[in-house]
């Protein structure tokens, strides 16, 4: 690793004993230098992604989506979010969200009620603005659920809400999330998930999509590429009326990807696994996408 400037300086005070140098400047420096080992030291540790559900809809063991990164963050908080304890679920401190389709947020508003009287502080959920409005009107408006940013109390929230855009990176110790482009029949993003040693991309919901691959061929340290394939090709029609991939769509895709990552292949709906992942391995010739899975665990 490099040597922090503020290091070298520090040090080249500390040898010379400069005593007329002001203990204010020191004493500034050895601050700096503290909040930079700091830093880090947080960014390099390793991100743990635990895959609490990836499918594109429920039966038997299907779970929606839901990613559990470090044990105090989601990304998504579809039905995969239930098969949690209840301390584990206490313990989650932000929640992400791509869109505010219902097979991403469906355990969301349980979330919140279960762990209302175990927690401090409010769970801050990370949305665009788009998508915090209709959990506004929609979700948290007291009719279909409880609007938990003023229960117990407007004072006293169980749950917080923080917009994010496009672009702009939000730091939570170890990891930093920032939304990258995404297109659906709703506005949504996908998220970028990074730490000093790797990142990985999560595309959520999305169709084809150009920015996406610029966003993400401009990620020189890129490990996973996680997206959609929610239809087999039978069904293109449908996919592309509801803004979905389909292999012969996501082939076209992957032919704009650059970077030497490892791609994985979520929200499939049910009972179509094998023939979409078939058709995939048909049609993909220069990679070898593989199947996201229920409890599956990804390290950064």
């Amino acid at each position: 690793m490099r040597k922090c400037c503020v290091t070298v300086i520090f040090a080249a005070l500390n040898e010379a004993q400069l005593g007329n140098v002001g203990s204010d400047l020191i004493v500034s420096l050895a601050r700096a230098e503290a909040h930079y080992r700091s830093k880090t030291f947080a960014m390099e540790e390793r991100t743990r992604i635990e895959v609490l559900g990836c499918d594109g809809g429920i039966g038997g063991a299907l779970r929606t989506c839901a990613l559990l990164v470090n044990d105090n963050m989601l990304i998504d908080a579809g039905t995969g979010l239930g098969e949690l304890p209840l301390s584990t679920l206490t313990g989650i401190d932000h929640v992400f969200l791509t869109h505010a389709h219902f097979d991403h947020i469906a355990h969301l508003p349980l979330l919140i009620d279960a762990v209302m009287a175990r927690r401090a502080s409010p769970v801050t959920v990370h949305a665009t603005v788009d998508t915090l409005r209709i959990l506004e009107s929609h979700i948290f408006n007291w009719s279909v659920w409880p609007d938990f940013t003023q229960l117990p109390s407007p004072e006293r929230p169980s749950m917080r809400y923080s917009q994010v855009e496009v672009g702009q990176a939000v730091d939570l110790g170890n990891c930093r999330v920032t939304p990258v482009p995404a297109e659906h029949t709703i506005p949504t993003v996908g998220f970028h998930l990074a730490n000093g040693n790797a990142s990985l991309v999560y595309c959520g919901d999305t169709t084809v999509c150009d920015p996406l691959w610029q966003a993400v061929n401009a990620i020189d340290n890129l490990k996973y590429l996680i997206i959609e394939t929610a239809f087999d090709d039978a069904k293109l029609q449908l996919a592309e009326r509801a803004k979905h991939l389909c292999p012969t769509l996501l082939a076209a895709e992957l032919e704009k990807f650059q970077r030497p990552a490892e791609v994985y292949i979520d929200h499939i709906k049910p009972g179509l696994d094998e023939t979409v992942m078939h058709e995939i391995a048909r049609q993909v010739k220069n990679r070898r996408p593989r199947a996201l899975k229920r409890g599956q665990v990804l390290e950064l």
